[in-house]
């Protein structure tokens, strides 16, 4: 057996491959981009064969990069961007449509259609999720209706139905394996979670076959070999996870009541509440934080769907920035007297508010107001949102009573200024590891502990390791002046006023 595990992060800009050696170290990487599809206002597409070829390219040069070869890789780790929904067919391989990706708000008159005739309430029950179209069913309702011929095809079985994992795992092993891993399976709205199974009555709700649908296993599960023309030998697959999922194990949030956050092109919030499945009555989603061994971890969740982007929008939109480290930068230099407020609802706004209808908007504007302003809101606004999460996860779980210590990961906390910022709305101790690849990390753990390759959950979670801590510095009057004026700034683009 090889030595080295080989992890896929196959994510929303782009897919990235890493190889790590017995030690846990990185010894190689490879990274992709590739287009972003925007066919109407709100729409968001990739197409199947762009993740396809930037996977193949990732594992390929981190395997060069590395100098090894197939035969080096004991196993292989996948985590990937969730939600993002695709159809294909059974026997060509070939996709009816490009994938919807979890930005994506084209679904949003089913959900109120679905709403409205007063299904939410068991859906949520059964999935722990809220009828938003972030989620996969409403997706894959859309193409079986919109794609012609796509319904008569699924019902005679043609079709299969997977989020991104399940979509990679079919072409990496040659269209053999047909299977997904329960925290995938769980941002469906199609599988309930406290049974562990797809749910026959939340399939006729979504009018989606049962014949479409994914294997569901353990994280830590079997997910069959490569074939041998992808790594010049087959290799098993042994590790699954979400991504948000993968991060809380690549950060060890193993224990009930321990948060992590990752800050990328969305920011995720995820509390673990162990074998306790604590149903939000903050509009926070319940959800599946892994499956190890035939045994289920709850979390709850707080997902939010601009972080990173917003920058992004700095960058490429306005253009008053050239790279995303410049807007720390920037954002120092902004006017301390200038309050402005970016709600960076570009495609609405997700947890604990749910509104698909609303959109971004500034608030706080003057004739001085610059793109030193621009950069501090968008960064502060990651911070706010945080906020909002970490209140309704308060507000849920009682259990520990422990002051909370936020563990974080993702492109932006390399900014100090972000993380002090978000230390002091949060009047909480925000801890930046040394390992900021931890979603990446997590795949890779499950495939290397599955193979004995590398260390048990235990002693894993010894070697997390703090690169820095930042405290809170803020006074509270000023803390409380500022989350006011978030909290109305968002008032105002809620689509309901």
């Amino acid at each position: 057996m090889g030595s080295h595990i080989l992890a896929i992060d196959q994510g929303t800009t782009s897919s990235r491959a890493l190889v790590f050696d017995r030690a846990m170290k990185v010894v190689g990487q490879g990274q992709k981009e590739f287009a972003q599809h925007f066919p109407q206002s709100g729409w968001v597409e990739h197409d199947p064969e762009d993740i396809w070829e930037s996977v193949v390219f990732s594992i390929r040069t981190a395997l060069k990069r590395a100098g090894l070869k197939g035969e080096d890789i004991a196993a292989i780790g996948i985590t990937n961007q969730r939600e993002t929904t695709l159809v294909w067919d059974r026997k060509t391989g070939k996709p009816i449509h490009r994938a919807i990706v979890w930005q994506d708000r084209r679904t949003a008159d089913i959900c109120n259609r679905l709403k409205s005739a007063g299904k939410e309430e068991l859906v949520t029950k059964k999935t722990g999720l809220l009828l938003d179209p972030y989620f996969s069913g409403t997706k894959v309702k859309w193409l079986l209706d919109t794609v012609e011929g796509a319904r008569k095809k699924a019902e005679a079985g043609e079709l299969a139905f997977g989020t991104v994992d399940t979509y990679l795992i079919w072409r990496l092993t040659g269209g053999a394996v047909h299977a997904t891993d329960a925290t995938n399976a769980s941002r469906t709205l199609m599988f309930d979670i406290e049974k562990g199974a797809w749910d026959d009555e939340l399939l006729a709700f979504f009018d989606v076959p049962a014949s479409m649908l994914p294997e569901v296993r353990d994280c830590d599960g079997d997910f069959g070999q490569t074939d041998t023309e992808i790594l010049g030998k087959p290799v098993s697959i042994r590790g699954v996870a979400g991504d948000q999922h993968a991060a809380m194990i690549g950060q060890a949030c193993f224990a009930p009541g321990m948060i992590k956050s990752t800050y990328g092109t969305g920011c995720f919030a995820v509390l673990n509440t162990g074998d306790t499945l604590v149903r939000s009555q903050n509009r926070l989603l319940t959800t599946i934080a892994y499956r190890l061994g035939g045994k289920t971890t709850y979390a709850l969740e707080g997902s939010i769907f601009v972080a990173g982007a917003a920058v992004q929008w700095l960058r490429d939109g306005l253009k008053i920035i050239g790279k995303a480290s410049d807007s720390g930068r920037l954002a120092i230099d902004a006017d301390p007297n200038q309050n402005v407020y970016l709600v960076p609802a570009f495609v609405g706004l997700g947890a604990p508010y749910w509104d698909a209808g609303a959109r971004g908007a500034m608030f706080g504007l003057t004739r001085n107001t610059g793109p030193e302003e621009f950069a501090r809101a968008a960064l502060e606004a990651v911070c706010y949102q945080t906020a909002d999460l970490l209140d309704a996860m308060h507000k849920d779980w009682n259990a520990h009573g422990a002051a909370t210590v936020l563990r974080v990961d993702g492109g932006m906390v390399e900014s100090d200024y972000t993380m002090q910022f978000l230390a002091d709305i949060l009047d909480a101790p925000v801890d930046r590891p040394n390992m900021l690849e931890t979603t990446v990390l997590g795949a890779a753990w499950l495939a290397g502990q599955a193979t004995g390759l590398w260390p048990d959950q235990e002693a894993f979670s010894r070697s997390w390791a703090l690169e820095r801590q930042f405290v809170p510095e803020m006074d509270g009057a000023a803390r409380k002046e500022k989350l006011a004026g978030w909290r109305d700034a968002v008032s105002r683009t809620l689509s309901g006023r």
